[in-house]
């Protein structure tokens, strides 16, 4: 599962969902012809990020490439069931994606376009947000 190896703080604050403004150095494909690309932010776990990728490549075959142009930076902390309100913050329990509308997610190369939209397609239905199929012009 994707995570920093070091990170500066154990817990973060929540902040926001992400539905802010856009990075402008994530709204172009750099990599391959194809894109799945947000259409709201959100937040994406670690396991769902993996998740996608392996229904894509499980698409793809041994054809094509996958780039993850998103990365889990941000610790998501829970307190155990049944303990009483207060008592400071929960333990580390996962790591998560803050993602903005517009943001490129994932890139495919080297395929065929029905092949890269059925994939990209399965990471939609993956998704927990909703994203959007784009091609390089």
């Amino acid at each position: 599962m994707l995570q920093p190896n070091r990170t500066k703080y154990r817990k973060h604050q929540k902040g926001g969902s992400g539905r802010g403004g856009v990075r402008s150095n994530t709204t172009k494909l750099e990599f391959g012809g194809y894109g799945v690309k947000a259409l709201e932010g959100g937040r994406i776990q670690a396991k769902t990020i993996e998740a996608v990728r392996r229904v894509m490549r499980r698409r793809l075959k041994r054809s094509g490439q996958i780039w993850i142009r998103i990365f889990p930076d941000r610790v998501v902390t829970t307190k155990p069931s049944q303990v009483r309100m207060g008592k400071g913050k929960g333990a580390p329990s996962g790591w998560i994606c803050r993602v903005q509308p517009g943001q490129i997610l994932y890139e495919i190369g080297g395929v065929s376009f029905p092949l890269a939209k059925g994939a990209a397609h399965l990471a939609s239905q993956k998704l927990g947000i909703k994203v959007g199929f784009i091609c390089a012009d």
